[in-house]
């Protein structure tokens, strides 16, 4: 699995730890430094099964400033995936990948529901 993360986000942090004590192993990255690309987002869009807004970080100060909330809607998926892969700030995170399902944001139900069924 992949698990896509900002180190200082504290939602995050709750979900590393989440991640350790129920001993799923994983692979780290951090979404800043390495930002998700055009083609994987296109993939865990798929896979999510979600609106692709669920994939934006809308309670982030870079959506804020670029004014997304009233943008998003008339853009379409192609110009999104393009803005999402231009900085990792973008993306709602944490992000936990498998090769069957994506999750976004770390809701403790969700995940584990989502763990057991794999």
């Amino acid at each position: 699995m992949l698990f896509l993360e900002y180190p200082k986000c504290t939602t995050c942090q709750k979900a590393r730890k989440w991640l350790e004590q129920q001993s799923i192993q994983y692979t780290d990255r951090h979404i800043k430094e390495q930002n998700p690309s055009v083609e994987e987002l296109k993939e865990w869009h798929k896979r999510s099964g979600l609106p692709l807004k669920k994939f934006f970080n809308t309670s982030g100060l870079l959506y804020k400033e670029l004014g997304l909330k009233d943008k998003l809607p008339t853009m379409s998926e192609e110009e999104q995936y393009a803005l999402l892969a231009t900085d990792g700030m973008l993306v709602k995170r944490p992000l936990l990948v498998s090769e069957d399902w994506v999750l976004t944001g770390f809701r403790e139900k969700e995940w584990t529901e989502k763990i057991r069924s794999f």
